[in-house]
């Protein structure tokens, strides 16, 4: 079952459950919403068991789940990063998973989980719970729904798009920002564009369309510049990566329409660039020729990736790097 579907059900608890999947932010409420659909907002610190997949023996597991609780009606066993639990006494498991008693509740937390095997068989689809995380054209209506169920706010669509392109695409931070805009906003009932734009974006897209206009102008020291100062403020790099490549994405939206015959005003204005910055963008646009525009996907990956520890380079030089590379007037394209 998809995690998402499964947090949307209110069907009563069984006996076992395997959250698997590569989405922290879903398997902590997955699991979450067991303990609490299990023992309720009051359950006794005693009632839930916490074990760790690598250091965890099957004994002391299987005793802990058959032992009754003394206050609650059920005891919840959790073995996080089971894994190597699940290598070590896949035989045993076969044997004792078909007859769990009805007083326990165990969660198997792993990352991988094969569906041919023989374990896995074992456990219905119901208690298999997926997580994994929506696709990124997907997440602006997942923001949408979530803010909804969790904070009872209404997300424009086009706040939710904005959201999207100015925060890393992680459900874990989303939901953060999700959060305090619902705050933010009071007694509101919906969260609008202006109210991402000034609290998420705080002046991110003022700051990044600074930068586009001294790169369109092919001034390399003054976007450099105002790297640096960003830098100095303390910017964090993946919320800065967020800002600048909803801009650029915007460009290379735009080439695509520009490629299919739309004049290069249009292309712009279809793909989302404000009235205020067309001039910026066109000028941007004919500086970077269409071998670069085509390449502006990939230097965006390449830069996420690196942030995420593929280069020993500083998060300042990744950027300036790029800034390099789009600054630069009839500038080498890189391999």
């Amino acid at each position: 079952m998809d995690a998402l579907a499964f947090l949307a059900t209110t069907k009563p608890i069984g006996s076992l459950y395997v959250v698997h999947g590569d989405e922290a932010f879903l398997k902590r409420h997955a699991i979450r919403a067991i303990r609490q659909r299990a023992l309720g907002d009051s359950a006794e610190e005693q009632t839930i068991s916490t074990y760790q997949g690598d250091k965890a023996l099957f004994a002391e597991v299987f005793d802990d789940l058959d032992t009754l609780p003394f206050f609650d009606p059920r005891r919840v066993v959790l073995v996080e990063n089971a894994d190597p639990f699940i290598t070590k006494y896949r035989g045993e498991l076969e044997q004792k998973l078909t007859h769990l008693p009805a007083t326990g509740v165990l969660i198997l937390d792993v990352k991988t989980w094969a569906a041919n095997t023989r374990l896995a068989k074992i456990v219905n689809d119901a208690s298999t719970i997926i997580c994994k995380a929506p696709k990124t054209y997907e997440l602006a209506k997942w923001c949408s729904d979530w803010c909804a169920s969790q904070y009872k706010k209404q997300l424009d669509p086009a706040a939710a798009r904005l959201l999207t392109e100015l925060v890393e695409p992680e459900m874990g931070i989303l939901d953060q920002e999700l959060l305090k805009l619902s705050i933010s906003i009071g007694a509101k009932a919906k969260i609008e564009y202006d109210d991402v734009d000034k609290l998420v974006g705080h002046s991110h897209t003022q700051d990044v369309w600074k930068i586009f206009d001294a790169m369109a102008q092919g001034n390399v020291k003054a976007s450099l510049a105002l790297i640096d100062q960003l830098f100095d403020q303390g910017e964090e790099p993946m919320r800065l990566l967020g800002a600048f490549g909803a801009q650029l994405r915007k460009l290379a939206q735009a080439a695509r329409h520009s490629a299919q015959g739309q004049t290069l005003g249009t292309a712009l204005a279809q793909a989302g660039i404000p009235p205020f910055a067309l001039k910026t963008a066109e000028a941007h646009m004919r500086r970077l020729g269409r071998r670069r525009l085509d390449r502006l996907y990939d230097w965006l990956l390449q830069v996420n990736m690196d942030l995420r520890g593929g280069s020993a380079l500083a998060p300042r030089t990744l950027f300036e790097r790029l800034v390099l590379q789009l600054s630069r007037d009839n500038a080498p394209v890189p391999a």
